[in-house]
This record gives C-alpha cells, structure tokens and sequence, in this order.
C-alpha cells in the first residue's frame, strides 16, 4: 500500500468512525480465516463492520472522533468491529468471543465513553433498538386497548340486558 492508498484508508476510517454508535476493539490472535469471515459475516449481518488494519493507521484515523480514547487498545493483532446501532456490533463481537476463545474483548467506546471489557459485556445485554421499539410500541398500544373495551363495554352491558329482557317476556307468553 503506497502513501496515497494509506492517506486515504485513514480518511475513509475517520469518517466511518465519526458516525458509529460503538467501536469494539478486541485481539484475534489464533483465529482462522475461516473464524474471521464468520466473524466478519455476523457483524455485516448486524449491521456493522470488522476492520483489521495496522494500529498505527487505526490509531491515526482515530484522531479527531468521539472514539479517540481507545486508541491505546490498539497493540498487537487487533480488529475493530463498528456500527451506527450502538449495541449491535458489541452484542455480536461478545457472542462471538463467548463462542471463540481466541477473540479476546480488550474494550471499546460509545460517544465519548470508553467502555472497557465489562463495559462491553454490560452494552451487549442491553436489548437491541428493534426490541426495544417492539416494547414501546407494546407499551403505547395498551392503553388504547383498553379505553376501547371500557368504551365498547356500555353497549355490551345494554345488549345483555336487553335480550335478557327480551327472553324473560318470551318465557312469559310461552
């Protein structure tokens, strides 16, 4: 890779970082071709990006972004897993590491948090954006659920009563 070629992989990486909702660094020591693209694939499929690059880069493209903090994380093999969603690249990478032992978690940030292993841990439980729309909307919809029974019992009670009624005065003339 010439100066150029650098120059503009750290420019594209500042600005891709810029916009992430969280940067998950982690050590991939040990793990295969075939470890990493599966890695890679449920990242992508969560919407987010794996990126392996030399830590001087990484750590020049870093400069000028909410994320700068883990910038001494990079050391040795690292890769750098981002999204926009600001849990699914770390629920991804901690399941993985659960599964792999040789993705080692060292930390990562959201905003200007610095999060470090535990931290990541922590924003992994967290429900995702989807769940969490899911449970609002829920929530949002279950009042007006019930103002529509409240509403629709009157009426319901008034036609029980009437064809009660209606059914005495038939046992009557019967």
């Amino acid at each position: 890779m010439d100066r150029a070629q650098k120059h503009e992989l750290v420019a594209k990486l500042n600005e891709q970082w810029k916009s992430s909702g969280v940067l998950v660094v982690a050590h991939y020591k040990g793990m295969t071709v075939a470890q990493m693209t599966d890695f890679r694939k449920r990242v992508k499929e969560a919407g987010g990006v794996v990126k392996v690059t030399k830590n001087r880069l990484a750590k020049l493209a870093l400069q000028g972004t909410d994320v700068e903090s883990v910038a001494d994380l990079l050391k040795g093999q690292t890769c750098v897993a981002y999204s926009a969603d600001p849990i699914s690249a770390a629920k991804v990478s901690v399941r993985y590491a659960k599964e792999n032992d040789k993705l080692v978690i060292l930390g990562g940030a959201m905003g200007k948090t610095r999060l470090d292993g535990a931290g990541v841990q922590a924003l992994a439980d967290l429900p995702s954006l989807d769940e969490l729309r899911g449970k609002l909307l829920g929530l949002l919809q279950a009042p007006a659920a019930k103002i529509a029974r409240i509403v629709k019992e009157p009426g319901g009670m008034l036609a029980r009563v009437l064809a009660a009624k209606g059914s005495a005065e038939e046992a009557k003339a019967a």
